[in-house]
């Protein structure tokens, strides 16, 4: 189903990209109950798998239908680019009710019997509870689900944003949004979105878009968010194929002997770019001896560096890419 956005000159100026982790707190909670999204995320299925079969996600799920309208109020479009989930949460409890208790309607309408259910009962007669109720649940997901894999996610996230960007300034609105997702056409001043929750348009009227990468919308794009919040892509984040491996599993022998099998690792990481921090929580090494090794990496001609927000991203040289896939 179709949803279509449509712009004027005002709107372009105000498309911007943006992480946040409340989405993929949401995007988790809803994976977790669609098989179809397990491919990629096995290895990360495996792990919380014991700690998530103790939380009480029901609430949360009977309000993720999959198809049609899903509460925006839970994860409204982040304020800034790099949002805490601490920020995003207190948006949440401050939702008012009564806005609440309308935009939970129009989801429980999507599943048949969940407006009479208990939980769906429970849920619109009391809204403000079911506000603090259901952003609590958000809370222990994001502690059980997400907080402790942050870092490797973040860093997949803002990887895959500054590629786009560097690609938006290269290419232009128009291309940028092919590569970012088959599911995205532009015709004239009018964005489709392809294959996404519900079948509605909406005119920007200077508001502009939110781009978001994500981990856990796979395979999915979604398009939406109605009035009063700012209209919103959520596309799949480059590199997922990668994120949960190993770095030595994709280290080949033959350039560990040629660079040392750590130096090699760090280098084999970069399938994205990535930061002093994250690499080494994603190879279990201290950010002191990561940074030691980029740097002798980068003095060889491996690697470049650029800063992007409040860290330095590494990435792969045409040299470093060729060594890379060296077997």
């Amino acid at each position: 189903m179709p949803f279509r956005l449509h712009f004027g000159e005002s709107d372009l100026l105000r498309c911007r990209f943006a992480l946040s982790p409340l989405w993929e707190t949401q995007e988790a909670v809803r994976t977790l109950a669609r098989p179809h999204r397990h491919g990629y995320h096995l290895p990360w299925l495996r792990r919380i798998r014991a700690d998530a079969s103790a939380l009480d996600l029901e609430p949360l799920w009977l309000l993720m239908p999959d198809g049609g309208h899903n509460p925006d109020f839970l994860c409204p479009p982040p304020v800034g680019p790099l949002a805490t989930f601490e920020e995003e949460i207190a948006g949440v409890r401050a939702v008012d009710p009564e806005v609440a208790r309308a935009d939970m309607a129009l989801a429980l309408a999507e599943r048949p019997g969940a407006s009479g259910s208990a939980v769906g009962r429970r849920l619109l007669a009391d809204p403000a509870g079911a506000v603090q109720l259901l952003a609590g649940l958000l809370e222990q997901a994001w502690r059980v689900l997400i907080a402790p894999h942050w870092p490797r996610l973040r860093a997949l996230l803002e990887a895959d944003i500054a590629y786009h960007s560097r690609r938006l300034a290269e290419s232009g609105f128009e291309r940028l949004l092919g590569e970012v997702s088959p599911r995205l056409g532009w015709s004239g001043s009018t964005l489709t979105v392809t294959g996404t929750r519900g079948d509605h348009e909406r005119v920007l009227g200077g508001q502009g878009l939110v781009l978001m990468p994500s981990v856990f919308v796979w395979p999915e794009v979604v398009g939406g968010f109605e009035e009063p919040w700012q209209p919103a892509v959520i596309y799949p984040a480059r590199g997922i194929g990668g994120l949960w491996s190993g770095a030595g599993e994709r280290t080949p022998e033959t350039l560990a002997r040629l660079l040392g099998r750590v130096r090699a690792d760090v280098l084999c990481a970069l399938d994205e770019p990535a930061g002093t921090s994250a690499l080494a929580h994603r190879l279990g090494l201290a950010p002191s001896s990561v940074s030691a090794h980029l740097s002798v990496l980068r003095g060889a001609g491996l690697l470049t560096s650029r800063r992007y927000g409040h860290q330095v991203l590494y990435e792969r040289t045409p040299l470093g890419i060729a060594l890379a896939a060296s077997t």
